[in-house]
């Protein structure tokens, strides 16, 4: 069907409407618009840009075709959620695809990244990681590499559509996370090229709720305890809080993120005695109507808003919910895709690896795939853990 069209069926009077009483439709409804558009004009399985390019620079260079498979995977979701389980299946076996044509893998991991475009069960025409010509080949060195939380992410969108290939595909993707296993939790994966990438040793709050979540999906319940095991770990009473994780050496990472601790709580909603995370991120990550993805507060993370505003909906805090959505609003464009930060270089406190010692990762005020897709969730009160 031609996105026009569907937009236009989308817009029934009925839902207008309901939209007049309850705003979230309309916010899932503009946020998943332009997901689904991009999906129904590929005709066949397909991998979605992650990033707004155009404005020229290092950013654009990287990431003209990339497609991030953290992101891919939540789109998904987020059509599934809609009922668009057509288009979600698009994304699914582009995903499933990738993870069987790699040019070196077959152990079940996928990429970090994939070039982003209509997917094809015939490698080498798909399945290839995205680079840029610069007098010779380059290709980024964590968009090549796998992590866990991704990785897990694909699990939770194949899981949920159950078709026996997806299943096979998620079971084998599981297998490859089992692998990261350490003492407590498990690692975060790989940076950098095949045969030799390097190993990132450090130990994730957020991925480990992740893998938790996945692994219980395939039936792998030692694993998903021990992934569980880790999280609750990483709770902090004295503070009301959970830390980042560990870093490198095993020692406590007391950063402060967003999501490690709101997922939780969208994951565990009987849980608690893990309440008080959500007083903490609204003390320190408040930023204007939203929230920062850490404790600096230099501006409005988007994607980690839209976190808030699923939770605090279903927690029954409706006017704070409000506001957050009000926020994302604000940064969405005429299309419906939401951007990434509120300013043009959003700290994170997160480094990628690439260069040691330095908190080198920062988010754009560039639409985000990843931060639509989780508007769309919120306004559809739906959540991945689900």
């Amino acid at each position: 069907m031609h996105p026009r069209r569907r937009a236009i069926l989308l817009a029934t009077p009925t839902l207008i409407a309901a939209e007049a009483a309850d705003p979230w439709p309309r916010l899932g409804r503009r946020a998943l618009a332009p997901i689904l558009a991009a999906v129904t004009t590929a005709d066949g399985p397909v991998l979605l840009r992650s990033w707004e390019v155009g404005r020229g620079g290092a950013f654009d260079r990287v990431h003209a075709e990339t497609a991030y498979t953290y992101d891919n995977a939540l789109a998904g979701l987020a059509l599934l959620a809609a009922g668009e389980r057509a288009a979600a299946w698009r994304v699914a076996e582009a995903l499933r695809l990738a993870q069987s044509q790699d040019r070196h893998w077959q152990d079940g991991r996928l990429r970090n990244a994939y070039a982003a475009g209509r997917q094809y069960p015939d490698a080498p025409r798909s399945a290839r990681p995205p680079g840029w010509w610069d007098g010779r080949w380059f290709e980024d060195a964590y968009q090549v590499g796998s992590a866990a939380g991704p990785v897990a992410f694909a699990i939770l969108l194949w899981t949920k559509l159950g078709d026996p290939p997806f299943r096979a595909a998620a079971e084998a993707a599981g297998a490859w996370c089992a692998t990261l296993r350490a003492e407590r939790g498990f690692t975060g994966g790989t940076l950098g090229h095949e045969p030799n990438p390097t190993p990132l040793p450090w130990r994730s709050t957020e991925q480990n709720l992740d893998l938790a979540i996945a692994f219980a999906r395939i039936g792998q319940r030692e694993l998903a305890a021990h992934a569980e095991a880790f999280v609750r770990a990483m709770w902090d009473p004295r503070e009301g809080r959970f830390l980042s994780g560990l870093a490198p050496d095993g020692t406590p990472n007391r950063h402060s993120a967003l999501d490690a601790n709101l997922w939780p709580l969208l994951a565990w909603p009987r849980a608690q005695q893990y309440r008080p995370a959500l007083g903490w991120v609204q003390r320190e990550h408040a930023v204007g109507d939203g929230f920062d993805f850490d404790r600096d507060r230099d501006g409005i993370w988007l994607e980690g808003t839209a976190q808030a505003a699923l939770l605090l909906k279903r927690l029954g805090e409706d006017a704070a919910a409000a506001r957050c959505a009000g926020a994302i609003t604000q940064h969405m464009t005429r299309e419906g895709w939401v951007r990434a930060a509120s300013i043009p270089a959003l700290t994170t406190g997160l480094e990628t690896g690439i260069t040691p010692g330095q908190a080198d990762f920062h988010y754009p005020d560039r639409w985000h795939l990843g931060a639509t897709a989780w508007a769309a969730l919120a306004g559809l009160d739906a959540s991945p853990f689900d």
